[in-house]
């Protein structure tokens, strides 16, 4: 008898589980839907990177960069699950950007050559002139700088800051705008240097 009752309360957990998981990925499913509506290459795009990401926080990832395929990509986020709503917000707000052909379009898609070019951009001193635009930025963007921590994400998106202010005079307000809009973290866009 305990053991019919011990099977009828594991078979009805399991149940109950399992229609707790289908409901909560029709719920996300749902929640992708309504983000971006009409806008199926997007969902199709979100799809993808948020489940086949190959980015790394890891120092041995940053390094390993300067020797990957110019044909290959950084995708995907580094720290938490990317969120729908943060990448359409994303998305949307770097379009405004879409004349500098520096500046990822998508932040969690990001061709390794323009990487590798960014990436050795980020040694580049500034002159006296421009660096309060680069402090500006450090000091002002979510994550108190191009990322939350130290890894590729650091220098590559620190380089194109750098490049930002020489090449086309961007001020520091405009770089923090350009890191907030291109943070890889994942999630909903609270990070704040962890």
């Amino acid at each position: 008898m305990k053991n019919r009752i011990a099977s009828s309360v594991l078979v009805a957990v399991l149940l109950i589980g399992g229609a707790s998981y289908l409901a909560s990925s029709k719920n996300a499913e749902e929640d992708s839907r309504s983000v971006f509506g009409a806008d199926v290459v997007l969902a199709a795009q979100f799809d993808r990177l948020s489940k086949n990401g190959n980015s790394s926080c890891s120092g041995a990832f940053a390094d390993s960069i300067d020797s990957m395929p110019d044909s290959e990509r950084l995708q995907g986020s580094c720290c938490s699950p990317m969120d729908p709503h943060r990448y359409e917000e994303q998305v949307t707000g770097l379009r405004k950007f879409k004349d500098v052909p520096e500046i990822p379009p998508d932040p969690y898609d990001i061709d390794i050559a323009l990487a590798k070019q960014l990436k050795a951009y980020y040694d580049i001193e500034l002159t006296p002139l421009e660096q309060p635009a680069y402090d500006y930025a450090m000091a002002n963007s979510n994550e108190k700088g191009p990322c939350c921590c130290m890894c590729w994400r650091w220098y590559v998106y620190g380089g194109l800051g750098k490049l930002l202010i020489q090449k086309y005079g961007f001020t520091g307000e405009q770089v923090t705008e350009v890191w907030n809009l291109s943070d890889g973290c994942g999630g909903a866009g609270d990070h704040v240097n962890h």
